[in-house]
């Protein structure tokens, strides 16, 4: 049955500047509510450009960007935040000085529905242990970058806008990364993921969009996988 029901995030010919330097060239997709949607892509084809477009974070940006079906294109970016829609940086933005809970506690909570930090460390046992003891920089890469996810967690954001979130972790902590993607799909997040790794983004995502240059040059499904893996080869270079 074709499913009429509106996406909860809706892209629509999105152009985006760095100063005088045209990044985003009309790109166009849809998340629906309860998806894990991937932007694949090699780097420098616009996907973070992308994530901060939807925050606002860029300078300057045409086009459409709906959630929940108010547009955002002229809202601030806290005004976005307040809407609903969370962003974790690949550069994951810990404070180096401040301890787990402190970074976790930092985020306002905009909207009911976040985690408590309970439930943040049963996702992430490994900073609950980390409590009281280590300041930011002490955290090894992989639980610097629980400790990003599980800040966004706190604030009742239902859209997760998540960046790289693998990038440059050991392949255990690869793997607890997409054990909690999938936990907080069962809890109702609905998650935009950036991911170069399409092997790992195989084992989390519904769907899938490549970008290129600033566009989206192709899509599919989760189902489709195997019959475009030649195809990713190609446009990932890998």
């Amino acid at each position: 049955m074709l499913d009429v029901t509106p996406p909860l995030l809706a892209i629509k010919e999105l152009q985006a500047w760095y100063g005088e330097s045209h990044i985003l060239h009309g790109v166009n997709f849809e998340v629906r509510e309860g998806e894990v949607v991937t932007l694949l892509g090699r780097n420098g084809a616009g996907k973070t450009t992308t994530l901060k477009s939807i925050m606002g974070i860029v300078g300057k940006r045409t086009g459409s960007v709906r959630f929940e079906g108010r547009e955002l294109i002229g809202a601030t970016s806290d005004q976005i935040a307040r809407a609903g829609i969370a962003l974790c940086p690949e550069e994951r933005g810990i404070f180096a000085s401040l301890g787990v809970e402190e970074n976790l506690m930092l985020p306002p909570v905009v909207r009911p529905g976040g985690l408590t930090l309970d439930q943040i460390f049963t996702l992430f046992p490994n900073l609950k242990e980390r409590l009281g003891s280590s300041q930011g920089t002490k955290l090894s890469g992989g639980e610097q970058q629980m400790l990003a996810i599980g800040r966004i967690l706190r604030t009742g954001a239902r859209l997760l806008l998540l960046d790289e979130p693998t990038e440059g972790l050991a392949p255990v902590i690869i793997q607890q990364i997409g054990k909690t993607i999938r936990a907080l799909k069962e809890q109702g997040f609905t998650i935009l993921l950036v991911e170069q790794n399409f092997r790992f983004a195989s084992t989390v995502a519904d769907r899938y969009y490549v970008m290129e240059h600033g566009r989206i040059i192709d899509q599919f499904a989760s189902s489709e996988l195997d019959a475009n893996v030649e195809k990713l080869h190609e446009y990932l270079g890998v």
